[in-house]
């Protein structure tokens, strides 16, 4: 799964996520993943996060995430265009598993990272 709220993006990383053997679900919201997860019962193997969106913040997300015992085995990478000590440290404590900052990495590097992930889950 894909939460991101810039359309143009999503797009080209749900694409590229195709190209690579994933099966990406993707949001532009934080409510309609949340909304997305209520009504399935096979979750995604992994949430690719934007912090930043527009109607939470990626904690605000990850408490909600949280409060559902099931949602809490699926891991979640942030991808974000910042990152404070006090931040990435928040998001660990509520067992997001990668903090990635965008401009440090490759779209290809993200997706090396999420397989990751996923195999150690």
């Amino acid at each position: 799964m894909v939460i991101e709220d810039e359309e143009l993006l999503l797009q080209a990383i749900s694409k590229k996520l195709t190209s690579k053997g994933f099966e990406p679900i993707t949001c532009t919201s934080a409510k309609q993943a949340l909304d997305y997860l209520a009504n399935i019962t096979e979750y995604p193997d992994v949430i690719w996060l934007d912090y930043y969106l527009e109607d939470m913040n990626g904690l605000e997300f990850m408490r909600e995430l949280r409060k559902k015992e099931a949602w809490t085995k699926i891991p979640v990478v942030v991808v974000s265009n910042s990152a404070s000590d006090e931040k990435k440290a928040s998001m660990l404590e509520l067992g997001v598993k990668e903090y990635i900052l965008k401009a440090q990495y490759r779209l290809e590097d993200i997706i090396q990272i999420l397989r990751e992930v996923v195999e150690k889950k």
